[in-house]
């Protein structure tokens, strides 16, 4: 299975069925593993001879056609075209299409004996774990539905920036921050369980400091009915928020209040929290005690501990109406009511917690 998960994505490089960042990745491992750039090379040359041999067997097919015209029109006897009559008529005026068709096919023969050979020694040497384990992580197996393959990019194994998203309909458009994602070239999203996606950046207002991403990984499943709303009016001083997040590689909650109506250096667009964080909780969403976002937080101030700005929530909405002005055929679609108030915080933590994803990218 391993041999084959390697030549179906070489194949798929060979056929441009990779999304471009895909490609970038195995053009990547390609430059880097002599080995797997050998396979690409030699794949490239059976499937040459192989449409080549094709070719041959499609004018064989219209000789046939030709003869069968030539009889029926009386040009030739159909007894020339019996038994040995036919191969001795079929050599002499066609000697030379012949002998070039049988060399290409010997050609063939020996091409296909020789990969076979190089490829038995190659999936045995020292490379072998590298490059399947790379091939696992990268190809995923075709789901039997008439549906093309479902595949999708590990992260980088060490990204250089790192933030939270939210997701705001369950199609897989996740709000994060702008300042985040504006240095990334790549995006790529992780859930709870671990599991990247890659995502696209599709609408940013660096004001308010925010991004919407869309996931665009055909792996990824539609999540359907978010349970937390989107706070369309202003919080009120003292509520009390939560907060989920990835400063880590896994997800962190914390929690709070609302110290301030408004931002750093009075933005009336933000609110100041008290509330524990660190790098990588920029994007995370603020929810107070009914499960509805709140706001977004997007820094902290380094002089002073637990003085945290979040974007109001309403700036969401500006968000989306902006998007869909610009992009027509983006709909989002924000939950109505939460399905959150009245729970125990552990509930609405476990509710909350498989639609807020880290952001990583280089």
């Amino acid at each position: 299975m391993d041999e084959l998960l390697l030549i179906e994505a070489v194949e798929r490089y060979m056929k441009g069925e990779m999304s471009p960042k895909e490609k970038t990745f195995f053009e990547e491992i390609r430059k880097n593993n002599p080995s797997v750039d050998q396979m690409v090379v030699e794949h490239t040359f059976l499937l040459h001879e192989l449409d080549k041999h094709a070719d041959i067997k499609a004018y064989k097919h219209s000789l046939n056609e030709v003869e069968a015209k030539l009889a029926d029109a009386g040009l030739i006897s159909r007894s020339q075209l019996k038994g040995k009559a036919k191969v001795v008529f079929l050599w002499k005026k066609y000697k030379r299409s012949i002998t070039v068709a049988a060399s290409i096919a010997g050609i063939i023969s020996i091409a296909t004996a020789g990969l076979i050979v190089a490829y038995t020694k190659k999936v045995t040497d020292s490379n072998k774990e590298d490059l399947v384990a790379y091939i696992k992580q990268t190809v995923r197996p075709t789901v039997q539905s008439g549906q093309p393959s479902k595949t999708t990019i590990p992260a980088p194994p060490a990204p250089e920036y790192r933030a939270t998203g939210f997701l705001i309909d369950g199609k897989g458009f996740i709000v994060t921050n702008a300042h985040v994602v504006n240095r990334m070239k790549t995006i790529y999203v992780q859930n709870n369980k671990g599991e990247y996606f890659t995502a696209i950046s599709v609408y940013n207002d660096r004001n308010a400091d925010l991004a919407i991403l869309k996931i665009n990984d055909t792996a990824f499943k539609s999540m359907g009915h978010l349970p937390y709303s989107i706070k369309k009016t202003n919080s009120d001083l003292g509520e009390q928020i939560f907060t989920l997040g990835y400063p880590r590689n896994i997800i962190v909650y914390s929690q709070g209040y609302l110290s301030a109506k408004s931002g750093n250096e009075g933005d009336s667009t933000a609110y100041q929290i008290s509330v524990s964080v660190n790098p990588g909780n920029s994007g995370g969403p603020v929810l107070n005690s009914n499960g509805e976002v709140i706001g977004i937080i997007t820094s902290k101030n380094r002089t002073a501990d637990g003085v945290v700005f979040a974007a109001k929530s309403k700036n969401i909405y500006k968000l989306i109406e902006a998007l869909e002005k610009s992009d027509t055929t983006s709909k989002i679609k924000l939950t109505g009511g939460t399905g959150l108030k009245g729970l125990e915080r552990q509930q609405q933590v476990k509710k909350i917690e498989e639609f807020v994803f880290m952001v990583v990218g280089n």
